[in-house]
């Protein structure tokens, strides 16, 4: 079974890392770094690991893979040490603050040849694992536009008043309620439909919660193959009871309610009246796929560093955008166009 580290624990996510480590069989954590020495303190303590620098934890042999839940001002560093050392590695999402760092990182990455994943969770849903199937099968025909919303209401509840203060300092995080949640978004739309050309967007501030932070956002997106796009995403909703639509010449599909309705002009099947009850069970959390993939069980895929860099090409694109209140192309995250 794999002995592993923590580098950063500043993530939210992470009492649920620590907690499906520890509900893992086998697996363990020998160290945790943080730079923060109480809050390093405090998790170890929940892993039953011993607090340790970056140094001790890459040169120690014992150590399979970190698991980098830091803020993402420190991911570069974090990676590319990783890289250095051959650990595998989970990197909690954004991987980087922008294109150029999340480009270089991913180089580094495929360079080292280490196994990488990131938490991308929404890729295990059955009901959008369904929906790929059928963009794939060409069941909507010719797609015409797909929408996606994901909000909650953080900002509302104060989630980043504390522990997670830094998730609303862009400076940190490198993007606030838009691009937190608008990545998971991101990443099913370019999953399903491919690169995107150009995005427009408008993000801004409700309830002023947190200084030069955005708290919500809509953008609109211009594929490579012309479907048109759109997508919600931010801090100050109370309900997000519409998440999903894709459109097509011979085909549609919602998600409301989390009820999928779908229906196609090449199987008489679904003909949208009714919800669809899929028998498939969701894929585990990506981090648990991680933990599988170090153990030798690759059954379930992961998720590329490149597939991530672009998420970050995409989500700067936005803020660029709504900046200069136009149209902007995310910027190529392909090898060649790596920052030295």
């Amino acid at each position: 079974m794999a002995t592993l580290a923590f580098l950063g624990t500043g993530h939210i996510h992470t009492p649920g890392f620590i907690n499906k480590t520890n509900d893992s069989e086998g697996d363990t954590v020998k160290y945790v770094y943080d730079h923060l020495p109480d809050r390093a303190a405090k998790d170890a303590e929940k892993l039953g690991a011993s607090v340790a620098d970056i140094d001790t934890i890459l040169n120690d042999a014992e150590i399979d893979a970190v698991v980098i839940c830091s803020e993402t001002n420190q991911h570069a560093d974090l990676v590319a040490r990783a890289c250095a050392a051959g650990k595998a590695m989970f990197v909690e999402k954004p991987l980087g603050m922008g294109a150029a760092d999340a480009t270089k990182m991913a180089d580094q990455i495929e360079a080292a040849g280490v196994l990488f994943q990131t938490g991308f969770f929404m890729r295990g849903n059955p009901q959008l694992r369904f929906l790929k199937q059928q963009v794939e099968n060409g069941a909507f025909g010719t797609i015409t536009r797909m929408r996606m919303s994901n909000c909650h209401s953080g900002a509302l509840g104060g989630w980043f008043d504390t522990d997670w203060r830094w998730m609303a300092d862009v400076e940190q995080a490198g993007c606030g309620g838009f691009g937190d949640l608008g990545f998971h978004v991101i990443d099913i739309m370019t999953w399903m439909l491919g690169d995107v050309d150009e995005v427009s967007a408008t993000i801004k501030s409700i309830i002023n919660k947190y200084d030069n932070c955005d708290e919500t956002g809509e953008g609109l997106l211009r594929f490579a193959n012309g479907v048109m796009g759109s997508v919600t995403a931010g801090w100050v909703d109370v309900a997000d009871p519409v998440y999903l639509q894709i459109a097509g010449t011979e085909g549609h599909a919602t998600i409301v309610r989390g009820e999928l309705y779908f229906q196609t002009a090449q199987d008489e099947q679904y003909d949208g009246k009714a919800a669809i009850n899929l028998e498939e069970e969701a894929l585990a959390h990506p981090y648990n796929i991680f933990l599988e993939h170090i153990n030798g069980n690759t059954k379930n895929p992961l998720i590329t560093a490149r597939e991530a860099a672009r998420g970050c090409a995409v989500i700067e694109a936005f803020y660029q955008a709504n900046k200069d209140n136009a149209w902007a192309e995310p910027a190529s995250v392909n090898a060649a166009q790596a920052v030295s």
